[in-house]
């Protein structure tokens, strides 16, 4: 399957590729992010430095810009350290990216662009209503790929996003684009991960089709399934952390020994915020090492120590394998992470699309 991904971050429709067809059968064909960096030169100066300048050339040059400016793209790490991609074919900027390069050859494209407010909210429900912001990016390079399916992703409160205006904008511009598109609420506690996480799919197609999205069932799984057996010492709490994640006044930030978790985010970890997890005092468990950090305190009435989910969980609880590798520090790991999307969700759309009828040939 030739498959083409922007806001890709760690790769989660590569994943969920390589879960249903295997990985032999992952064609990449080019990935973009820009690793959370932002530049301080607009695009219109960008576009003067890159006047008559090869293809090869303009990406060559915008690396550099990023690289000068910004420092390292850690995205990109990752991603490279788990796929094998050649540099050319990873992009920093989604603005720069010429889709025609790719006109017919790529089977799947998915991406799911940060929610802004579109600059012109006109009544044609083109292109024109969504310049200016990501999204235009993310739906101009459909229009230029005319890939066979594509798969848009976002967060639920894109539905009533100033009003229902950014919604119903962007569904016009999707069928402006001559796609038969289907959209659905989908929440990865109905497949098969013990997280509370809502968002809304787009699913397009270049011609007519039957498709039907997953029902799903809820999990029977709990966090508890997810956990390794054994953890360092750093992802012990001391005794302010303690205090916060068992403080019924912070429950909305954190929550402690939850068979379902709250939706993992970008800061998940830190500031104690997120899932917890409550261990019952046990002497040959909780080592002298261990207490040197921890605070043992009671929580409902029970002596134990508090720790917080290791990047390992968090990826297993968004459905990457234990085999994905991250070559970063936990703090970016936990970001990284956070900002995917579940792959057990990617995975069962992939599905339904195949029932869909012989899309991909």
């Amino acid at each position: 399957m030739r498959v083409a991904t922007v806001f890709s971050g760690i790769g989660s429709p590569e994943q969920a590729i390589i879960k249903r067809y295997g990985k032999n059968n992952l064609d990449l064909i080019f990935a973009c992010d820009n690793g959370e960096r932002e530049l301080s030169l607009s695009k219109e100066e960008i576009d003067k430095q890159l006047l008559g300048l090869s293809e090869e050339e303009k990406q060559k040059r915008i690396k550099k810009i990023y690289q000068e400016e910004c420092g390292t793209n850690y995205i990109k790490k990752t991603y490279k350290k788990n796929y094998e991609i050649k540099e050319s074919d990873f992009y920093e900027d989604i603005r720069f990216i010429n889709g025609n390069l790719y006109r017919d050859n790529v089977d799947l494209f998915v991406g799911g662009s940060p929610c802004q407010s579109f600059s012109i909210l006109g009544k044609r429900g083109g292109l024109d209503d969504a310049r200016g912001t990501l999204f235009y990016e993310y739906a101009r390079l459909i229009n230029e790929i005319k890939p066979r399916v594509f798969i848009y992703e976002n967060v639920v409160g894109m539905i009533n996003h100033d009003k229902g205006k950014t919604w119903s904008t962007i569904k016009d511009i999707f069928s402006s684009l001559g796609y038969d598109i289907h959209y659905k609420v989908l929440d990865s506690e109905d497949f098969e991960i013990p997280q509370k996480r809502r968002r809304i799919f787009v699913v397009g197609f270049i011609r007519q089709n039957t498709f039907v999205f997953p029902e799903g069932e809820k999990t029977n799984k709990t966090m508890f399934e997810f956990l390794e057996h054994k953890v360092g010492t750093i992802y012990y709490l001391g005794k302010k952390g303690f205090e916060f994640v068992t403080n019924p006044k912070y429950k909305n930030r954190a929550q402690v020994n939850k068979d379902i978790i709250r939706t993992q985010k970008a800061n998940q970890q830190f500031n104690w915020n997120g899932d917890f997890v409550f261990e019952k005092f046990n002497e040959k468990k909780h080592t002298k090492e261990i207490l040197e950090r921890a605070y043992l305190g009671e929580y409902n009435g029970t002596k134990g120590v508090i720790r917080k989910l290791t990047p390992r969980e968090c990826a297993r609880l968004m459905g990457f394998p234990d085999s994905y590798t991250f070559p970063v520090i936990d703090m970016r790991a936990y970001r990284q992470i956070g900002n995917s999307i579940v792959v057990n969700v990617l995975e069962e759309i992939l599905k339904q699309i195949d029932l869909a009828g012989n899309v991909y040939e």
